[in-house]
């Protein structure tokens, strides 16, 4: 379903028809007491199964993003004690001192907080960037994406100089901005919205990043170098 681009929105949606398919597949579906499962039950643990799957992979993102999800999901863009996030950054191998060089948090007076999308700096390069994660490369398409004088184009060129890192896996993107999404949906409208945009415009965006790819490998197989 991720390849075939379906926004964060609709993904828990989607999931219903073939899980319930599985359950109608059979004349009697039973719980483990030897009673039938209702459908309310079916249901719920079609869900249980989606939360896993979105939360499964985790565990091969890069340490800084692994933290800055982790943190997210407990203080979102909030500010919180600078103790909490050193036990934390040391449970994940990073530190908070590295994160705040990495630039995607703040840190002072003893607090702790995330850096917003929208504050993120528009000069970023993801090329010459000394401390590239997943999750600047996240936050930076979702912002390009929403910005005004933004959009598609802008995200794929972003996205496109991303993927020359080979600290950057393109695909571990999409699967945090449906993660993210799946962490807002109901809590954090705004946010949920940012990164559904950023889910359910991704067939789009790795379209035009491969364009933008091609042109590039084009425009460096001529040599205009040399006398004339």
């Amino acid at each position: 379903m991720r390849e075939g681009a379906i926004a964060p929105v609709d993904l828990a949606q989607a999931t219903i028809g073939p899980g319930m398919a599985v359950f109608s597949g059979f004349r009697q579906v039973v719980e483990n007491d030897g009673s039938d499962m209702p459908v309310k039950t079916a249901l719920a643990l079609i869900n249980q199964v989606l939360d896993e799957v979105l939360a499964e992979q985790e565990g091969d993102l890069d340490a800084d993003t692994r933290f800055c999800l982790k943190w997210y999901e407990q203080y979102g863009w909030a500010r919180a004690q600078f103790g909490h996030a050193d036990v934390l950054a040391r449970a994940y191998n990073t530190s908070v001192r590295g994160l705040e060089d990495a630039g995607v948090l703040t840190q002072g007076e003893g607090v702790v907080q995330l850096v917003r999308p929208q504050d993120l700096p528009a000069t970023w390069n993801p090329v010459t960037d000394h401390r590239i994660s997943v999750w600047e490369v996240t936050l930076q398409l979702a912002r390009v994406l929403s910005a005004e004088g933004g959009g598609i184009e802008a995200a794929a060129k972003l996205m496109s100089a991303a993927g020359r890192r080979s600290e950057v896996d393109v695909d571990s993107i999409q699967r945090l901005a449906y993660r993210l999404y799946e962490m807002t949906q109901k809590s954090r409208p705004d946010d949920a919205r940012l990164f559904n945009l950023l889910g359910g415009s991704w067939s789009d965006l790795t379209e035009a990043a491969g364009r933008v790819r091609l042109g590039t490998a084009v425009q460096g197989s001529f040599d205009f170098g040399g006398d004339n």
